[in-house]
């Protein structure tokens, strides 16, 4: 067992299964998975096996080329709190501290007016029963909403947003049900605390929303519960996993939405339904109460038409939670404070993007547009190489696919037919991972973090990244083929997305016009550790001189 990983390690130099001889992909196939305490899916085990090598001969490469014999996996919460407190961690200025609740926004309800706008809210949010929301809380909302209209909402910073939820946050005494079988009926004993803040601030949470099984695609396909639709087109994908908070936010059922990122769930809907998304810093928000897909990468993000509401909810939401012990010490600062500064002082590191990246001619075109309206909106714009992604992807891979396969495989060896294929399939591939390799990737991601910012963000605020390498595709095309084929289609999706996740850095997902099929597409803007202000300021000013984020799709057809 131990000579055919070891062969992995030497034979596999390019990530090629193909390389590994027979014998040894056959002790991998027929050891690996009982010592993993689950049985593999006979029909996509070979598979499983190719994935697996994939993964760990591109952590053995790293590995050997970067790291240490005595290099230790420094908890990722202390490189954010070191970030923190190093003055060169952040380039800009810190903003100032005014409260959040000076900050207007036309998206909050007046005095008086929560309970008519929610009535409204919840009555246009049931068309879209199974494709945006699974669950409506009407009782609960206008509850809140009798609330923010008794005082006032003169106190609140949020008062009277309505606000919807991915159905993988807990509320106590609600069902939480994770977009799965396995969860189905299930009841949380616990509110998460991000839902707890956004109560707290006066939001008014219309309901869950759809997303994809356990958190786990990025088109927003969900076996049990069926896709994710496109606003703008039914024929098309909504992305993913976060799929029913870009519905909601594009069809303005809600002004904003509460998601996850773990490879790019939050910024992948955003570009794809024509909205807002905010990847935070890693740990910025506290995880206490909401599923787990991958500890280590998982993000608390939201979805809302402009920079600024993200910003506003970043701002109620971020910050110590004695439950959450990752979460990041730093107080909470008011983004929206400074967002209406010039954005002279900032600078966007634009990579001379060519015809041999990922990317589609069309995006490229949208994205050349959306960098020099950047450049006019006063930014500085830096040239830097285009990053090579491939290598800290399959890095994320490893940790996501070890720990989702620690979460899950109690559920596998127990009831395997209750996941979906697509989802069972990747599961199933972090069984075979070593914990060596786990854990050198877990070593190599301060050491990439610092080659990355060394490399592309030296003296800049900003990188300037696609979020989609391609015009949104239709649902058949993602689910056409061989489940290996769909499957690939799906790390293509991803591409631009899933290494800032490795890195931990935060990533603001904004709109940049249509592509030829007549939907919305995106870039993002990566930031330092804990440089959020930067990117809603830098969000803010684009948008003023655009109007992409404010179109909306047709109505939903009877």
């Amino acid at each position: 067992m131990t000579e055919a990983v070891d062969e992995v390690s030497r034979e596999h130099t390019a990530g090629n299964p193909q390389a590994l001889p027979a014998a040894g992909r056959q002790a991998l196939a027929e050891w690996l998975p009982p010592l993993a305490g689950a049985p593999l899916n006979e029909a996509s085990r070979d598979e499983a096996v190719d994935g697996a090598i994939r993964v760990m001969a591109a952590v053995h490469n790293a590995a050997h080329r970067d790291l240490h014999w005595n290099t230790v996996a420094v908890p990722f919460d202390r490189v954010v709190e070191q970030a923190a407190g190093d003055a060169g961690g952040v380039r800009t200025p810190s903003l100032n501290t005014t409260p959040a609740a000076s900050v207007a926004s036309p998206t909050i309800a007046s005095s008086g007016e929560a309970m008519r706008a929610t009535r409204a809210r919840l009555a246009a949010a049931a068309g879209y029963t199974g494709t945006a929301f699974v669950r409506l809380r009407e009782t609960q909302a206008m509850q809140a909403a009798a609330d923010v209209d008794r005082l006032g909402g003169a106190a609140l910073p949020l008062a009277g947003m309505p606000i919807a939820h991915k159905d993988m946050f807990a509320r106590a005494g609600e069902l939480s049900e994770c977009g799965s079988r396995v969860r189905a009926g299930h009841i949380a004993s616990e509110t998460a605390t991000v839902l707890a803040r956004l109560d707290a601030a006066g939001a008014i949470d219309l309901g869950a929303l759809h997303m994809a099984e356990f958190a786990m695609s990025p088109t927003g396909f969900n076996a049990q519960l069926g896709h994710g639709r496109n606003p703008w087109s039914q024929d098309h994908v909504s992305g993913g996993s976060s799929s029913g908070s870009g519905v909601a936010v594009a069809a303005r059922l809600v002004a904003a939405a509460l998601g996850s990122d773990t490879g790019g769930s939050v910024r992948l809907p955003a570009a794809i339904c024509g909205v807002t998304g905010i990847k935070p810093t890693q740990h910025r928000v506290s995880v206490a109460g909401v599923m787990p897909l991958s500890p280590s990468l998982d993000c608390v993000g939201f979805l809302a038409t402009t920079a600024r509401d993200c910003a506003r909810l970043l701002t109620v939401t971020a910050g110590a939670d004695e439950n959450d012990p990752l979460c990041c010490r730093e107080p909470a600062q008011d983004y929206a404070a400074g967002i209406e500064r010039p954005v002279h002082d900032l600078v966007v590191a634009v990579p001379a993007f060519g015809k041999n990246d990922p990317l589609s001619d069309e995006v490229l075109q949208l994205l050349n547009a959306a960098s020099e309206t950047l450049a006019r909106a006063g930014a500085q714009v830096v040239r830097v190489p285009v990053p090579d992604l491939t290598e800290l992807g399959l890095l994320a891979n490893a940790v996501l696919g070890a720990e989702a396969a620690s979460l899950h495989a109690t559920g596998l060896a127990s009831y395997p037919e209750a996941y979906g294929a697509q989802v069972r399939r990747r599961i199933e591939r972090g069984l075979l991972y070593p914990a060596t390799r786990y854990l050198d990737a877990l070593r190599l991601r301060p050491v990439m973090l610092q080659q990355f910012l060394a490399a592309y963000l030296p003296q800049a605020d900003a990188l300037f990244l696609p979020v989609l390498p391609y015009a949104v595709p239709t649902i058949a095309a993602t689910t056409r083929g061989t489940e290996l084929e769909i499957e690939q289609h799906f790390g293509g999706m991803s591409y631009w997305t899933r290494a800032i996740n490795y890195l931990g850095l935060p990533a603001l997902a904004l709109p940049m016009g249509f592509t030829g099929n007549g939907l919305p597409n995106g870039f993002q803007l990566v930031g330092r550790l804990n440089g959020e202000a930067a990117l809603f300021r830098l969000g803010h000013q684009y948008q003023r001189l655009t109007d992409w984020h404010a179109r909306t799709p047709p109505p939903l057809a009877a």
